[in-house]
């Protein structure tokens, strides 16, 4: 560059030219390039390539967003399921434990059917697990 803003451009290997800084668009790489041609079209080039990666990431992240969404609806029906049933446990369970405490607190008749029920479970779980035992050996 020149002290009156003047650059030299080489346009062919043993040629050189002198362009006045008011001619002068762009430079790239110690190639002068036009406003009307060259500038523009590596600008447009550029640009369409950059919208290209742009909109592959807004694609992909809107792909992801939607695998989300799909994703949370399952887990909300699934949940939504779950509480259900334990409100139908819990109700099953409560009446249950109502049941029991009242079979305790009435009187003798029921200590006795207590105690076959408390032997009962005992032989139950005894046989379960000597039946368990022999089909793992």
């Amino acid at each position: 560059m020149f002290g009156d803003g003047s650059v030299i451009s080489r346009t062919a290997p043993t040629n050189i030219t002198f362009v006045p800084r008011s001619r002068l668009s762009a430079c790239v790489d110690g190639v002068v390039l036009g406003v009307t041609g060259g500038v523009e079209q590596m600008l447009d080039t550029e640009n369409q390539r950059a919208t290209e990666v742009l909109s592959s990431k807004v694609s992909r992240l809107k792909s992801f967003a939607l695998e989300i969404d799909k994703e949370t609806e399952e887990h909300n029906q699934y949940l939504d399921g779950m509480d259900s049933e334990f409100m139908s446990v819990t109700g099953l369970l409560s009446g249950s434990v109502k049941r029991f405490s009242s079979m305790v607190r009435s009187g003798r008749d029921n200590r006795r059917l207590m105690c076959y029920l408390v032997a009962g479970l005992v032989l139950s779980f005894l046989v379960l697990y000597y039946l368990v035992w022999r089909v793992r050996t």
